[in-house]
């Protein structure tokens, strides 16, 4: 099926708006492994200019009805994934029944049976078109709509999503109604699983992985829960804007493809993170910064989304560098920083020195497909260093006030690259036309010298001789004898060479 052009996608956004979502999910046959379909219905209100057209997106098995504003559309109508919907009043409802299919690939809603039992288990993941593939919708990032979600399962089953799991009868499960997501952020989790709940500063926690796991999920859960917490603390300080997703759970889900994926309240985790005997300090220390990392998201991403995937990297560049930020604060450690320096840098190192090197933003995204091309360790580590190199150009304190702004200004909708700098601009009172131009534009690594001389410290820029670029470096200047710091002075490299005097009080 065709993949989503941002020229469609801008253009169905200007002639709808999007009221609410009511999503009904048949999983009643989910623990048998020969049944491969669940049965979906959606009743999607919008509004429109009167007698405009647009068209929903769904990815059915086999779509069994269409009802718009209590008129029947054709099911056979539905082509590359997409119905059109014609004539539309300035009050819209569409009711689309559909059989879905069980993905295999972990996307969409994704059924693994674990060997060791033959329990089956399903969790969706819709990153990041494969919503309509569960239920009928308009699948954009910029079409956000609260969620109500109501779940048909075996009665022994647990049932998590973006919202609190209400009993409704037996077998059957309502969600409450969320505050207005992207589609690719809604998930369902369902199955055996084994729980560890608790809850801190009034949101209720929970940490679940399947049956099979229940055991190592006991011994490890005092550890992951305290991570929560403490990183919960962190960005409610940090940002002064309070978790707005109401309960959190953490489901650690079988064949799961990325590492983790930032669903509002209800974060799902490759459940090899659930440590099937001892640990190394470094597997510890990469499952702290996963959850710090995903936590970070629930304000920069599903509280705040891009308009567009051509800005995906600005969540991860600062889920990122926030993970790293967290645990140093929480735990008065270094070692995030060490990590990132030793292990998540060299990944971007790494993707810069190879052919497909990129500008870390500036690479369009004509399509969704597109939008993953360039989607490596520029667009995390290298992003999230760039950002330190604003901290450091701006000031934290303007950091921290700029973040505040961008997400109180644009919560429950979306934003662009260009409102963060703005942001950051309003926050600072500096320009950073010129900064963003150098460092989120352009490729390459620049090579950083320094040597002592004559009262004070030089300190040479090489750009990449076949990328160059005028990147200013705000950095310290450090110096060492015998392991004791002997020197450190500030220094802005804005040019290819630098003298940086060096004071009798700067010198140790």
């Amino acid at each position: 099926m065709s993949s989503l052009t941002r020229a469609d996608a801008q253009r169905r956004a200007h002639t709808i708006d999007v009221t609410a979502y009511t999503v009904d999910l048949d999983l009643a046959g989910g623990d048998d492994p020969g049944h491969g379909t669940f049965g979906s219905r959606s009743t999607v209100t919008f509004t429109a200019a009167p007698g405009s057209s647009t068209f929903l997106d769904v990815k059915a098995v086999e779509v069994h009805s269409i009802d718009l504003n209590g008129r029947p559309v054709d099911p056979a109508t539905v082509a590359d994934g997409r119905v059109t919907l014609t004539d539309l009043t300035a009050d819209n409802t569409v009711v689309v029944e559909a059989t879905m299919g069980y993905s295999k690939d972990g996307q969409g809603l994704h059924r693994a049976v674990d060997p060791a039992d033959g329990r089956a288990y399903v969790y969706g993941h819709l990153f990041l078109d494969a919503a309509p593939k569960v239920f009928a919708c308009f699948d954009q990032p910029d079409l956000k709509a609260p969620f109500t979600v109501t779940v048909t399962a075996p009665q022994d089953w647990v049932v998590l999503g973006n919202g609190a799991a209400l009993p409704a009868g037996p077998g059957r499960w309502e969600l409450a109604t969320t505050k207005p997501l992207a589609t690719y952020f809604v998930t369902v989790c369902a199955g055996p699983y084994a729980s560890v709940t608790d809850e801190h500063d009034g949101i209720p926690l929970g940490v679940h992985a399947r049956a099979s796991l229940a055991e190592e999920l006991a011994a490890q859960a005092p550890e992951m829960l305290r991570v929560t917490k403490d990183a919960f603390d962190y960005y409610h300080q940090l940002f002064g804007i309070r978790y707005p997703f109401g309960s959190y759970h953490q489901v650690f889900v079988p064949e799961f493809n990325p590492g983790a994926m930032e669903n509002p309240g209800c974060v799902t985790f490759r459940d090899s993170m659930v440590f099937r005997g001892a640990a190394t300090d470094d597997e510890r220390l990469g499952r702290a910064n996963t959850i710090c990392h995903e936590m970070a998201h629930m304000w920069f991403g599903d509280l705040v989304t891009m308009s567009w995937w051509d800005d995906l990297w600005l969540n991860e560049s600062f889920a990122e560098y926030m993970a790293h930020r967290t645990l140093t604060a929480t735990t008065g450690s270094d070692d995030a920083w060490v990590d990132s320096t030793m292990s998540r840098k060299g990944w971007g190192y790494a993707a810069e020195r190879a052919p497909s090197t990129h500008p870390v933003a500036g690479s369009p995204a004509p399509d969704a497909d597109t939008a993953l091309q360039n989607f490596d360790g520029i667009s995390y580590a290298k992003g999230a260093a760039v950002l330190r190199q604003l901290i450091a150009h701006l000031g934290d304190d303007a950091f921290v006030t700029g973040i505040a702004d961008y997400l109180r200004g644009h919560a429950y909708g979306n934003a662009a690259l260009a409102d963060f700098l703005g942001a950051m601009e309003a926050a600072s009172g500096r320009d950073l036309t010129g900064w963003a131009a150098a460092w989120l534009t352009t490729s390459g690594v620049d090579a950083i010298a320094a040597e002592a001389v004559q009262g004070g410290v030089r300190v040479t820029r090489t750009p990449p001789v076949d990328r160059p670029a005028d990147r200013p470096h705000t950095l310290d200047v450090a110096g060492w004898t015998d392991g004791r710091e002997v020197l450190r002075v500030g220094a802005t490299v804005d040019r290819d060479e630098v003298t940086v005097p060096v004071g009798a009080g700067q010198a140790g």
